[in-house]
């Protein structure tokens, strides 16, 4: 038997960090929206790390931040401890990540969730999903029907979801929760083409059976930048993390276990995360390394439960256990949660299009994990964008599509849609060209500007942002203008940084194009610099020292928009243009490009195959 749940403009299944992102701007834009969870108390579990952030991740969260998103403030919140990656390198890889308490983390995101206008939360297992006319219909388990305007779907590791330990599995999903079993077998029904991957987590072991005499002390940056714009304190470090090795024993604990991986006995059919191997993926394919780094983290401030981060395995668990204790500080470890690897069904993201929306079924959207993609992050920020459209699409207004070009979250999106997966998408600073342009410091000059146009952004943080980009604008103007006199004070300062003395006037700006010198250098000669923040400081210092190549890149950008802007017939047959090579037609045909310049990055479309199709729809327009 079933019943009538009621009409809802939005509807979000699942309720991890692509579903909370997707409900909240949803309901924050004015739609009535409800999001379904398998178990309440699950809300913004972190089912791996303990953390947020990350190389190139910690770019996502702050640009969903500046669009008004939810996991920068909840991390700041959260915060047991912070550090800026990458800051031996050049700024365009500064990444902040921060552990976090992951059951605080879970707590405060499931309360903004209740307290959220326009939302409902509903415990619930979503079964079937099918069209209605121009809505559609959700059925849980317990017969309840919601009918609902558009869908985002954002099922994690739940959807069709299998734990394996050794020699063991089971249907589940991640945490000792159970999955999503008939949801997947609906939505091929519906026929939508899906696929299994999987990943893994490390053990959770109790601090108190860990020796933490010798090991590595991992301490947080200070001061500590926060991932929120909007922050009015920065978090403060109160934890410290921890650091060891592996070594011989360990290597041969697991090579004397290897048979016993569900993963080499050939029991996992899903393709893992290739740049998040498990501890026997690494022993493996990187066997003349003699041992490989792990870092012990805290998982909360209430909680004696220690993650023990690049350890993941789904060796059985008396395997784990022996090889755990070969590791120094380990040798007595009392494991509290046992690794695992888990496997379940995701979508071909080729489905979707820019708004990640699938092409074949409108107001029907795709999410995080279910997109084939992993992490904390890259879930937040399709989350962001599929529930911004979501309502979009419902409000009839203008969709959100960020390109390549000004975010890491269009890098995203377009890599997933344009080029597919053959395994768990992994955000990295590499995949952006335009990475010097798009930093993690600069998210919300790119990005804050759409969030304030979509409604996302309130007055106050408005004017918050616009006194901030003042005060860049002034500090610009007096780095050009101030001239310093070649005096010994100044002269000695240039020295000490082994850089050349001056004997002529010299103007601030030219001081700081100098790789070796930065504004805490000059502040004993700099004596009327104004009392701004540090992060416009370190802005205005970027912005100097690499104007050349932000300005080559700027130009790429320009160009790229220029092709972006060339739009390509959805009717076309790419088949029948003649010219194109036969794995371009295919490839183009499979993937149907909104443009030229995403035509360009498709995997086997050549350079060549771009001229054809220019001058194919240049005649094509003149034929119109």
């Amino acid at each position: 038997m079933s019943y009538d749940a009621g009409k809802y403009d939005v509807a979000v299944i699942g309720a991890g960090h692509a579903g909370i992102e997707a409900a909240l701007a949803s309901a924050r834009l004015g739609c009535r929206t409800v999001i379904f969870t398998i178990n309440m108390d699950a809300v913004g579990n972190c089912p791996c790390n303990p953390s947020i952030g990350g190389t190139a991740k910690g770019h996502l969260v702050r640009e969903v931040d500046a669009l008004g998103g939810e996991m920068g403030k909840t991390a700041d919140e959260c915060t047991l401890q912070s550090r800026m990656l990458n800051l031996g390198k050049g700024p365009a890889v500064h990444s902040l990540r921060a552990q976090i308490d992951r059951n605080k983390y879970a707590r405060v995101m499931k309360h903004k969730l209740e307290q959220c206008e326009n939302l409902v939360m509903r415990q619930a297992e979503v079964i079937g999903i099918e069209r209605d006319g121009e809505n559609w219909l959700l059925t849980t388990r317990l017969g309840a029907v919601y009918t609902c305007r558009a869908v985002v779907l954002a099922t994690g590791t739940f959807l069709g979801g299998r734990i394996f330990v050794g020699e063991v599995s089971y249907a589940g999903g991640p945490d000792g929760m159970f999955p999503a079993t008939e949801l997947a077998g609906s939505l091929k029904e519906l026929g939508i083409s899906l696929r299994r991957f999987k990943t893994g987590t490390p053990a959770r072991v109790l601090r108190s059976s860990i020796d933490f005499t010798d090991l590595e002390v991992q301490k947080g940056d200070e001061p500590v930048t926060p991932f929120s714009f909007d922050a009015e304190m920065p978090p403060k470090n109160s934890a410290v993390c921890y650091v060891s090795w592996t070594n011989d024993r360990t290597k041969q604990v697991i090579l004397d276990n290897i048979h016993r991986s569900p993963l080499y006995a050939g029991m996992i059919e899903g393709v893992g995360p290739r740049y998040c191997p498990s501890i026997e993926d690494k022993i493996l394919r990187f066997s003349e390394k003699p041992r490989h780094q792990l870092f012990i983290e805290p998982c909360g401030a209430e909680t004696e439960e220690m993650y023990l981060q690049g350890m993941s395995s789904s060796l059985p668990e008396e395997v784990q256990i022996a090889f755990y204790r070969t590791i120094k500080g380990l040798e007595h470890v009392e494991i509290m949660r046992n690794a695992y690897a888990i496997e379940y069904d995701c979508c071909d993201p080729l489905q979707l299009n820019a708004t990640l929306e699938f092409c074949d079924y409108p107001g029907l959207y795709g999410a995080g994990q279910f997109n084939g993609s992993s992490g904390y992050e890259e879930a937040a920020a399709q989350g962001f964008v599929a529930g911004a459209n979501a309502a979009l699409k419902v409000l009839n207004r203008d969709p959100l599509i960020l390109d390549r070009a000004g975010s890491y979250i269009g890098t995203l999106i377009d890599d997933l849609i344009t080029k597919g997966v053959t395994d768990p998408y992994r955000m990295m600073t590499s995949r952006s060209e335009y990475r010097l342009v798009l930093r993690q410091d600069n998210a919300d000059e790119r990005l804050t500007p759409i969030g304030r146009k979509l409604g996302l952004i309130d007055d106050r943080r408005w004017a918050k942002f616009e006194k901030k980009q003042a005060q860049k604008e002034a500090e610009m103007k007096r780095a050009e203008k101030t001239v310093f006199s070649p005096t010994d004070a100044l002269n000695e300062v240039l020295v000490s940084c082994e850089t050349s003395p001056v004997t002529t006037g010299v103007r601030l700006s030219e001081l700081l194009r100098r790789p070796q010198v930065t504004y805490a250098d000059l502040t004993p000669i700099d004596t009327e610099r104004p009392n701004y923040p540090r992060e416009i400081f370190e802005s205005v210092e970027t912005a100097l020292k690499y104007e050349g190549y932000i300005k080559r890149q700027l130009q790429d950008i320009a160009e790229m928009r220029r092709l972006e802007k060339k739009l390509l017939p959805k009717e076309i047959n790419y088949a029948e243009i003649s010219g194109l090579r036969l794995e371009a037609q295919e490839k183009l045909n499979r993937v149907r490009p909104e443009n030229v310049g995403q035509a360009g990055r498709i995997s086997g479309v050549s350079p060549a195959d771009i001229s054809v199709l220019l001058i194919w729809l240049s005649a094509h327009n003149e034929e119109k």
